[in-house]
C-alpha cells in the first residue's frame, strides 16, 4: 500500500506544504533542512509556533544544482 509523506508535525495533514517548503516531502532533488527563521527549534522570536515551519523546525528545500 502506498504511503503519503508526512510533514512530521502533530495534527498536520500528511503531505501538506508548510509556508517554508519549496516542494512536497519526497520530491526528487529536495531534502529536509533546518528552518531558517527559527533555527530548527520550531519557535518564533516571540515564543509562538514558527509560522515558516509550523513548529516542526524543518522545511523542504531544493538541493544540488546544475
Amino acid at each position: 500500500m502506498p504511503t503519503t509523506p508526512s510533514t512530521g508535525a502533530p495534527g498536520k495533514e500528511p503531505g501538506q506544504l508548510k509556508p517554508g517548503d519549496e516542494a512536497m516531502p519526497g520530491t526528487p532533488g529536495t531534502g529536509e533542512d533546518l528552518c531558517e527563521m527559527c533555527g530548527g527549534n520550531g519557535v518564533s522570536k516571540d515564543g509562538s509556533e514558527c509560522p515558516n515551519c509550523e513548529g516542526t523546525g524543518r522545511v523542504i528545500h531544493g538541493i544540488g544544482g546544475g
